[in-house]
C-alpha cells in the first residue's frame, strides 16, 4: 500500500471530504493524491469513528458514481453541474 506519511492534515481532510461526496469517483482522488481505493479506505478507517466508517462503506458500496467503470452514462469524464458558470 502507498505510504501515507507525506499527507498533511489538510490533505487528509480533503481526501475524506472527497470520499464522502457521492459524485467524486475514486479515480479523481487517485489523480489528485495518487491514492488507490484501498489507501482511501485505510485513511477513512483510521480517521473516522467506527460507526461513521461503517456508514461510509455501506454508502460507497451502493454508489455507482464512485467507480467510473460502473457508470452507465456516456460521459465518463468530470461531472459538471448545469449551474456551473461556462467560460467564454
Amino acid at each position: 500500500m502507498e505510504s501515507l506519511s507525506h499527507l498533511t492534515p489538510e490533505k487528509i481532510d480533503r481526501i475524506i471530504e472527497m470520499a464522502w461526496e457521492d459524485r467524486t469517483p475514486f479515480d479523481a482522488i487517485f489523480t489528485q493524491f495518487g491514492l488507490k481505493e484501498n489507501a482511501v479506505r485505510a485513511i477513512m478507517r483510521k480517521e473516522l469513528k467506527r460507526t461513521s466508517f461503517i456508514r461510509w462503506r455501506i454508502r460507497v458500496k451502493s454508489r455507482v458514481t464512485k467507480h467510473l467503470a460502473q457508470r452507465d452514462w456516456p460521459s465518463k469524464g468530470r461531472f459538471k453541474s448545469a449551474n456551473q458558470r461556462q467560460r467564454p
